[in-house]
């Protein structure tokens, strides 16, 4: 069956700005799992696409010395011009919006909202109901070896990612991480607190290369 990618994507915008809008002020300032970031400035990031131009991220990353403190700074800088009303609406707005990060493809973009919205929602208690095609496509694409800027080259070698939600495996090896698929793919992309809905033999080499 072939999946609809940015089908995916535009639906799980639409999901994650109903979540968020039922956020109180104190929520919208809570700290995300984004390391300094709070739950605005995420929100702020995932409109980064249609609001920033391709010209002024190029000029940005330039001047910021690389992509990490150049996102830093125009996800920020975005969050003090869009409340948290105007990042709700953002994403209703452009959720068939169909930019992807060259080279990358369009489940780029779908893993960042999966993966952000928890950032922003898992603190809080609370989570945005799972898409199974969603995860599915994600886990695959972070345990390829190819999610550049996502997983670090050599972070799944030798692991097999087992879906406990899904009935799904990911990756090839001989040492086995098993848990639900949105916690597979946020371990992959580095965020530690995953690691403790996660078990299976191989799970001490993922948290060693975390």
């Amino acid at each position: 069956m072939v999946v609809d990618t940015f089908a995916l994507i535009a639906r799980g915008r639409v999901a994650l700005a109903d979540e968020l809008a039922a956020l109180d002020p104190d929520e919208w300032a809570a700290p995300s799992r984004c390391a300094g970031w709070s739950v605005h400035v995420v929100a702020a990031h995932l409109n980064l696409p249609w609001s920033v131009s391709t010209p002024r991220l190029v000029a940005t990353v330039v001047r910021s010395g690389g992509i990490d403190r150049a996102f830093d700074r125009l996800s920020r800088d975005l969050a003090g011009r869009l409340d948290p009303a105007a990042c709700v609406a953002g994403l209703r707005a452009n959720a068939a919006h169909r930019f992807t990060p060259p080279g990358l493809g369009p489940v780029a973009p779908l893993t960042d909202v999966l993966i952000h919205g928890d950032d922003m929602l898992g603190p809080l208690g609370r989570a945005v109901a799972p898409d199974a095609e969603a995860l599915a496509a994600s886990l695959t694409w972070l345990a390829s070896g190819r999610a550049r800027g996502f997983v670090p080259r050599g972070r799944t070698d030798g692991l097999v990612l087992v879906a406990t939600d899904l009935a799904m495996t990911a990756g090839s090896g001989d040492a086995e991480v098993a848990g639900p698929a949105l916690a597979l793919c946020g371990a992959l992309a580095g965020r530690r607190d995953a690691l403790g809905q996660l078990d299976g033999p191989g799970l001490g080499v993922l948290a060693g290369r975390l």
